[in-house]
Order: structure tokens, then C-alpha cells, then sequence
């Protein structure tokens, strides 16, 4: 059984920052990639930065230069860092761990505030 358990989330202002974690804990063979997903109301789950076991990244545009992925495969923990908040950044950031499987943490609530 695998449990991803995010943290860092909250109530920012324009143009403030937020760290989010998300820890990996039991019977974990293989991580191939882990990223950060986001769901708005009313809007689908996407995609909002990955990172390799390679260490590659990648990010939606509507993100780049202003968030960075990275992870400590020690910890088996991924960090989101989002600088520059912006209203429209506004949603439920859920973690995921691509193994043999998918999973998915429990999601945490970014709010920013205009």
C-alpha cells in the first residue's frame, strides 16, 4: 500500500509564495516520475509540473518561471515551489507518484487571494 500525504498548502496573497510537499511512504519498488496536478472548480484535473527519476522537469506554460519541482529521493518527498501567485493559480494541488501504478495524495487547497 502506497499513501502520498501532501502539506504546505493555503491562503496567499497576489503575488506571494507557497511550498508544497507531498511524502511517499510504503511498499514503493519503483518511481518513475512524480508530479503536481491541479484541479480548479468547475475545471478538469491538469497537469501542473513533473519530474523524472532522471531529474528532468517539465511544467504547463501557465506555470513556467514561476514554479519548480523538485524532489529528495532519500525522503521520497516532492516540493512544489510556487512564486508569483496569482488568483487564477487558485485550486486543489494533488500529488502523484507514477510507478507500476498511479496514486494519487488527498489534495491540499491553494488559495490566492487579489
Amino acid at each position: 500500500q502506497v499513501q502520498l500525504v501532501e502539506s504546505g498548502g493555503g491562503l496567499v496573497q497576489f503575488g506571494g509564495s507557497l511550498r508544497l510537499s507531498c511524502a511517499a511512504s510504503g511498499s514503493i519498488v519503483t518511481i518513475n516520475a512524480m508530479s503536481w496536478h491541479r484541479q480548479a472548480p468547475g475545471k478538469r484535473r491538469e497537469l501542473v509540473a513533473v519530474i523524472t527519476s532522471g531529474g528532468s522537469t517539465n511544467y504547463a506554460d501557465s506555470v513556467k518561471g514561476r514554479f519548480a519541482i523538485s524532489r529528495d529521493n532519500a525522503k521520497k518527498t516532492v516540493y512544489l515551489q510556487m512564486n508569483s501567485l496569482k488568483p487564477e493559480d487558485t485550486a486543489v494541488y494533488y500529488c502523484q507518484l507514477a510507478g507500476p501504478k498511479l496514486y494519487w495524495g488527498q489534495g491540499t487547497q491553494v488559495t490566492v487571494a487579489s
